[in-house]
């Protein structure tokens, strides 16, 4: 979908406080707020904004360590490996990826003992043949989507 100059600016202004008020929102863009109103509408279901949510401290709410992990999938078993790692609290984010990996996921768990328990009841599901696991160390930034430059 190609957003036009008036869907971008909402989206930008919505991804820097989704918490402006349509009227806010039509001032900040410089449009009349039924015209807001009908944007972010479309905008909503043609699944370029799929939801408000509040961004969380994952320090300040438990989750001590950020875990990246490649897996190695046998190959007819990928979709189903992922389905259920998707289903763990602490998955975040699964990808297929190219290279040595089959796919990519990103966890959070509370401590060792949670990383302890990811890495022995989820990265060894059957139909793992083998995993490469990694602790982030420092978050140097770690941010949304955001529109692509024109």
């Amino acid at each position: 979908m190609v957003l036009d100059s008036v869907d971008r600016a909402i989206v930008e202004a919505l991804c820097d406080d989704a918490r402006l008020s349509q009227r806010q929102l039509a001032q900040r863009v410089g449009v009349a707020q039924g015209t807001i109103t009908n944007r972010l509408r479309k905008l909503e279901n043609d699944g370029v904004i799929q939801g408000y949510a509040p961004i969380l401290s994952a320090e300040s709410v438990g989750w001590g360590m950020t875990v990246m992990a490649g897996l190695c999938i046998e190959k007819g078993k990928i979709m189903d490996v992922q389905k259920h790692i998707s289903a763990d609290h602490r998955v975040f984010s699964v990808y297929d990826v190219t290279g040595d990996w089959d796919s990519m996921v990103l966890a959070r768990v509370k401590d060792r003992k949670d990383m302890d328990d990811l890495t022995k009841t989820v990265f060894t599901l059957d139909g793992i043949s083998r995993s490469y696991t990694h602790v982030v160390l420092n978050t140097v930034k770690e941010s949304g989507v955001r529109l692509p430059e024109e």
